[in-house]
């Protein structure tokens, strides 16, 4: 049987992680990449200026992007059928729970793998497991 991963990334437009202003996707099976897709998110909802500095994305940005119901339909077979790779995976899957509950989409829970914890067992001395940290120490193309 085929191992298939979904890579995800998610972006918040404010403290309240309760919505996507971005969300990329990466389908990979038996170790090769099938497909990536990013998408730009109207999260209908206000944005902070730290999660604008943070993330780069402005409310000018996603002014003409689709909602996420949208986008959910585009991705929901992906999550439905693979183990989710994130760094720092509760978070991401956390927001995307409160998100599909905020349009009355129903989610269920998905397996998933956290390369935060995966890396902080990697290369322990770090003194930050951010995802360009570990990737500079472990000689990887971000």
């Amino acid at each position: 049987m085929a191992k298939q991963y979904l890579v995800i990334d998610v972006e918040t437009p404010n403290h309240n992680n309760d919505r996507i202003s971005a969300i990329a996707v990466t389908s990979i099976i038996d170790e090769a990449i099938q497909g990536q897709r990013y998408f730009l998110v109207n999260p209908e909802a206000d944005f902070d200026s730290f999660n604008v500095e943070l993330t780069g994305i402005t409310p000018m940005d996603v002014a003409g992007a689709p909602a996420f119901p949208e986008v959910w339909e585009q991705i929901r077979e992906d999550f439905s059928n693979s183990t989710i790779v994130a760094h720092n995976a509760p978070f991401d899957l956390t927001v995307l729970s409160k998100v599909c509950n905020a349009y009355g989409i129903p989610y269920d829970s998905p397996t998933y793998i956290d390369t935060v914890q995966m890396s902080r067992r990697a290369v322990p001395d770090l003194d930050h497991h951010r995802l360009n940290d570990v990737c500079d120490a472990l000689s990887l193309e971000l």
